[in-house]
C-alpha cells in the first residue's frame, strides 16, 4: 500500500495543468506556502509526460484545454499511475463537465472561485483519499450516480460543440457581454465572436436569445 505524504512526514507534492500561464503562476504562488509544486504543463501531451516523470501526490487539472482537456490527461494516466490523485480546478461549473471528470477518475472538482486556503485544504483532503467538491457541484455527482433521468449526460446537439464553444455558450446564456466573456476566458473579443458564430451555425439558431433558451432548457446555465 502506498503511504500518504502525511504518513511519510513530508510535504505534499502538487502538479499544475492549465493552459493559462498567468493562472498557473498565481496558483503556484498561493499554494507554494502549503505544498511543493513540482511541475506544471499547458497541454495534454506535456502534462502526461511530466506527471509521469514527477509522480506528484495530487494533480490540479483544468477541464478545458485546446488539445483535449483534463479528461484526456486522466484517460492517459489512470492505468499507468493509479497512485496519483486528480482534483479538477475549472472555471466551468456545468454538470456534464463535473460528471465527466469524476467518471474519468478525478477525486474531486472545485471551481476557480475557490480561495487559496480552501484550495490548499482541498488538495490535502484529496491526497488523503477524500472526495472534494464545491458545494453546488456535489449535487450533480449525487444525481448522476443515482441515475436520475434529469441529469444531462449525453446530448447529440451539445456534442457538436467544442469545449471552448460550450464555455462561451454558457457565459453568453448567463448574460455576459462579449467583452466580459473574453476577460473570463482569457481570449480576444474577436475569438468570442467567432465561437458564437460557430455555435449559432452548428445549432441552426439565429441569435443569442435562442441560444440562451436552448442552454437553459438543458440546464447548462
Amino acid at each position: 500500500m502506498t503511504e500518504t505524504a502525511a504518513e511519510e512526514g513530508r510535504r505534499l507534492t502538487v502538479f499544475l495543468v492549465d493552459d493559462h500561464a498567468m493562472f498557473r503562476a498565481g496558483v503556484r504562488a498561493e499554494l507554494g506556502v502549503h505544498v511543493d509544486v513540482v511541475g506544471e504543463a499547458s497541454s495534454v501531451a506535456e502534462a502526461v509526460a511530466r506527471i509521469a516523470a514527477t509522480e506528484p501526490d495530487v494533480v490540479l487539472l483544468d477541464v478545458h484545454m485546446p488539445d483535449g482537456g483534463g479528461r484526456a490527461v486522466l484517460d492517459a494516466m489512470r492505468r499507468t499511475h493509479p497512485q496519483v490523485k486528480f482534483l479538477a480546478l475549472s472555471v466551468s461549473d456545468a454538470a456534464e463537465d463535473v460528471i465527466g471528470l469524476i467518471r474519468a477518475g478525478a477525486r474531486g472538482y472545485v471551481t476557480k472561485t475557490i480561495s487559496p486556503d480552501e484550495l490548499a485544504a482541498a488538495v490535502r483532503r484529496v491526497a488523503d483519499g477524500d472526495a472534494v467538491f464545491s458545494p453546488r457541484l456535489a449535487g450533480f455527482v449525487l444525481d448522476a450516480f443515482a441515475a436520475r433521468p434529469d441529469v444531462p449526460v449525453a446530448d447529440p446537439e451539445l456534442d457538436q460543440l467544442t469545449n471552448r464553444e460550450r464555455e462561451v455558450l454558457r457565459l453568453l446564456a448567463r448574460g455576459y457581454a462579449y467583452k466580459e466573456i473574453a476577460k473570463e476566458l482569457y481570449i480576444s473579443i474577436k475569438t468570442v465572436e467567432t465561437h458564437v458564430s460557430n455555435v449559432l451555425r452548428k445549432l441552426q439558431m439565429s441569435n443569442r436569445y435562442e441560444l440562451s433558451r436552448w442552454a437553459a432548457d438543458r440546464r447548462l446555465v
